[in-house]
């Protein structure tokens, strides 16, 4: 009879480092998330990455695909908000690395110019006010749109702002 080259704990040992190298190699090839932005009303936040953006081989989004993108904002994630709270809109820093900005767009509307600045706070504003215009809405979309630059849209992330009663 002869002996084992290797012992039982030392076969575990390598089985155990094989399925972590093979783990790593599987993480590697997936794609790497999007940073996030958060919206945050009183002391409720919630957070999501970007529901669209540019393609590996394109230089930008096209104008086309931002529309898409803001007009289908149905399943973005959503927060409550009562007149006169404070609404805290931030992004991850790595949105702003290398001259990029972003832009805070309500109902398709920009609500800010582009920032590289990863924090913006509205202190009591009134994001359901119509102006005297019929029945305030009970919801409203609110994009981020992250942006080259020279200007170009590069993501977009989106959530929902739902009135609170």
């Amino acid at each position: 009879m002869t002996a084992p080259l290797i012992s039982g704990k030392g076969r575990r040992s390598v089985a155990a480092l094989g399925a972590v190298t093979a783990g790593l190699l599987v993480l590697s090839a997936c794609d790497k998330p999007t940073p996030l932005a958060t919206v945050t009303v009183g002391s409720s936040s919630v957070s999501a990455e970007a529901k669209c953006t540019k393609a590996k081989n394109e230089p930008e989004l096209t104008a086309e695909k931002v529309q898409n993108c803001l007009s289908s904002i149905k399943s973005g994630k959503s927060i409550e908000y009562a007149r006169g709270d404070t609404l805290r809109l931030g992004v991850e820093p790595e949105v702003v690395e290398d001259g990029k900005k972003w832009q805070a767009v309500l109902d398709g509307q920009p609500i800010t110019e582009p920032s590289d600045n990863t924090y913006r706070s509205f202190p009591g504003a009134d994001v359901f006010a119509t102006g005297g215009q019929g029945e305030a809405p009970t919801s409203k979309k609110l994009a981020f749109i992250q942006v080259s630059k020279d200007g170009k849209p590069l993501s977009v992330w989106s959530f929902t702002l739902k009135l609170k009663k």
